[in-house]
């Protein structure tokens, strides 16, 4: 029944109103007003009816309905239902429906219709065919689509934002799964881009934005697959498959056209690019690729940036053995595992000790002495860093004071450390409660504590100075403005960084300029200069030559413990001879990767720990004879062969017959790989070492034991 007035019978029942007859009057004023419509079906689903209105407009239009097949007037929109035999299968169920969108082929405008439709039977239970209503939602389902759009859409950019890209991600990953063809991912994130929001304000940085989007735009050849998803990070997702080489050249051209300066409302902007890149097989999961991209991102950045890094295995044990060491360091200090060690300050021209830095070290109880170089930035990112600073701080004091003369102690002021106002309060308790006076304690602070130029640097140089304890400039050289804050800054010493003293002794090298430059400069300034990471006695007499005044590195000593240089100084003074190389070798990678190794019939799983062109350093094999040749299979056929110039226990100095060359991204490779006809070559020396199923032995993981040299591993 359609409307009605109901008014109560004498029993208390309502009793409805036969209006009956006036529904066809109805119907025809809802009709008549052109925004609803209604059809009917007979029971093979043919058109038995259809407002008069709407079945003009398709007749206008070259289609008349009447008795054709329901399905072919109206196709839904929807893909699912398209997928389960469009509206007809809907219509075959004989089930209700409701609300879903279609179009009409007949309708020149491409309007969108809603339908909704009812099954009707005969008293007997017979289906007489269906019976609903229409109505026009175009304007409504646009707004919807529009809005779905600027929801997806980056509004400064124009680029897809973080959900559009999610979708774009989800999509390619579907794609992969089925027609098995890979993607890629590249995340890309600015250098240098803070700076330019900082110093030039953030609607300068705005524009930038929107010209890196433009550039990247030129880069890719469908800007739809380009997005701005957060803050100065952008993401691009490339269908495969897509070869390596081919990933690599257009990195490289990606972050070359960022880098090109930009021009904003007059001003001249520089900036950079970082890319990691990670290539899907469509087994991953968006939060498996966010995390690689994720990774191989930070591995850019701490290759020194401006350079792109592909997604690796031993990036995720990298990033899980990081977690690990986060939670164990939380206690490590509770735990006593901490300790500080001292590294002597050596007069260039006696030889004679003239103070220590004060350099802390991580006994871990399971793992032995974790590197510095792991744990530090640890500290920085958990904010420990104030915490161990100041222990340190206290721990040098107290061990300085214990020794005679006017032996100084350096300690490192971390940038976080330096930016807390309780640091000079901090510095006094140390002294009072160790009883050092304030002149044989030096504070070495980098130059990253001049990034902010709010004159709080300023105030907290003089603060320090009040009390007395020097003042020194670390790693000199690699920041930005080292000779602008020069003219104020209260520094006693420079400290020339190692990267000026590498090839300092070289002929060919500029190095050896620049020191000149520099010690003039501290001389100038009446300032003091300190020479690190000296390892060679070439090094060491470039240093002399060049009238530096104190030596640090392991040519003297490496860093000993307390006790160890309070025996050395009992007497009074402590003279160290330098030993070592007599000259500089080329420069290793420190690395942590799992490789083979190859002799006779014998395969050896080994971990590679360093690496330069010329030779590596390989762990895993006892007992290992000199001249011993290998071959060295580092993966993908890539393989070399060398011979074995050291050994020790299980690990084996190996130098190369060929020099390995660049692979790009800061490391080295062969120059060749080996071909597939050289591979069964090498493979019929290697046949005992085969597994039943045929394959090389795997090493995914290190074994709880270590072969002795000469033991097959088949």
């Amino acid at each position: 029944m359609i409307g009605g007035r109901q008014r109560k019978t004498q029993d208390g029942r309502f009793a409805q109103a036969d209006v009956r007859a006036s529904v066809p009057g109805i119907v025809a004023s809802v009709e008549d007003l052109k925004i609803n419509w209604f059809w009917s079906t007979d029971h093979e689903g043919r058109i038995s009816y259809l407002s008069s209105w709407i079945a003009e407009e398709f007749a206008a239009q070259g289609g008349d309905v009447l008795d054709r097949d329901l399905t072919a007037i109206f196709r839904a929109e929807s893909e699912l239902i398209e997928a389960n035999g469009s509206i007809g299968f809907l219509v075959a169920r004989q089930k209700p429906f409701r609300g879903v969108n279609v179009r009409c082929p007949f309708d020149v405008e491409e309007r969108i219709w809603t339908v909704s439709g009812s099954p009707q039977f005969d008293d007997a239970g017979n289906f007489l065919g269906f019976r609903g209503v229409g109505a026009d939602v175009t304007a409504v389902q646009e707004s919807a689509n529009e809005i779905t759009r600027l929801a997806s859409r980056d509004p400064l950019t124009g680029l897809r934002n973080r959900r559009g890209m999610a979708t774009l991600v989800e999509q390619a990953l579907a794609l992969s799964a089925r027609d098995e063809t890979g993607f890629a991912v590249m995340l890309i994130d600015l250098d240098r881009f803070k700076q330019v929001n900082d110093t030039l304000g953030h609607p300068v940085g705005d524009q930038l934005l929107a010209q890196v989007a433009d550039r990247l735009k030129l880069e890719i050849s469908d800007p739809e697959r380009v997005g701005r998803i957060g803050g100065d990070e952008f993401q691009i997702v490339l269908g495969g498959p897509i070869e390596l080489d081919v990933l690599t050249r257009m990195a490289g051209s990606i972050i070359e056209g960022l880098s090109r300066p930009y021009s904003v409302n007059g001003s001249r902007c520089v900036i950079g690019a970082s890319i990691g890149v990670v290539c899907s097989d469509g087994n991953d999961t968006p939060e498996d690729l966010a995390r690689k991209a994720d990774l191989a991102l930070y591995a850019a950045k701490d290759a020194g940036r401006g350079c792109h890094r592909f997604f690796s295995r031993d990036m995720l044990e990298a990033a899980e053995d990081r977690r690990q060491l986060e939670h164990d360091m939380l206690d490590a200090l509770d735990r006593g595992e901490l300790e500080v060690n001292y590294q002597p300050l050596v007069v260039a021209t006696t030889n004679q000790v003239a103070g220590f830095e004060a350099l802390l070290r991580w006994n871990h109880p399971h793992r032995g002495r974790i590197s510095p170089a792991l744990f530090i930035p640890i500290a920085e990112e958990t904010n420990l860093i104030a915490r161990l600073g100041e222990w340190v701080l206290r721990q040098a004091c107290m061990d300085a004071a214990q020794w005679p003369g006017d032996l100084r102690v350096a300690v490192n002021v971390s940038p976080i450390q330096f930016a807390n106002p309780s640091l000079p309060q901090v510095v006094l308790n140390a002294l009072a409660s160790s009883g050092l006076r304030p002149d044989r304690l030096e504070l070495e602070i980098t130059e990253s504590v001049f990034l902010d130029s709010s004159g709080e640097a300023d105030r907290m140089f003089a603060t320090l100075k009040k009390i007395g304890v020097r003042l020194a400039l670390d790693d000199f050289g690699t920041g930005y403005s080292s000779l602008g804050y020069l003219k104020s800054a209260p520094f006693d010493k420079i400290k020339i960084d190692q990267s000026f003293v590498r090839g300092a002794a070289d002929p060919a090298s500029r190095n050896k300029a620049i020191i000149t430059s520099i010690v003039a400069l501290a001389e100038a300034l009446g300032m003091d200069t300190t020479a690190e990471g000296i390892e060679t006695v070439d090094q060491l007499d470039a240093m002399r030559e060049l009238g530096v005044g104190l030596i640090q590195g392991y040519l003297y000593s490496l860093p000993v413990s307390a006790e160890a240089v309070a025996n050395a100084v009992a007497d009074g003074s402590w003279e160290i001879k330098p030993i070592g190389p007599a000259k500089q070798r080329e420069h290793r990678l420190a690395t942590f990767r799992r490789i083979g190794a190859v002799h006779g019939d014998h395969y050896y799983p080994v971990i590679l720990r360093n690496l330069s062109s010329k030779g590596a350093l390989i762990q895993g094999i006892l007992d290992v004879p000199l001249g011993t040749r290998f071959v060295i299979d580092f993966g993908d056929r890539q393989w070399s062969v060398a011979t074995v110039m050291r050994s020790h226990q299980d690990h084996q100095g190996i130098e190369f017959d060929d020099p390995l060359v660049s692979d790009g991204q800061g490391g080295f490779r062969p120059r060749y790989r080996v071909s597939a006809v050289m591979l069964t070559q090498i493979g019929v020396v290697m046949e005992r070492s085969r597994d039943r199923n045929g394959l090389l032995p795997s090493y995914q993981g290190a074994q709880p034991g270590l072969p002795a040299f000469g033991t097959s591993l088949s």
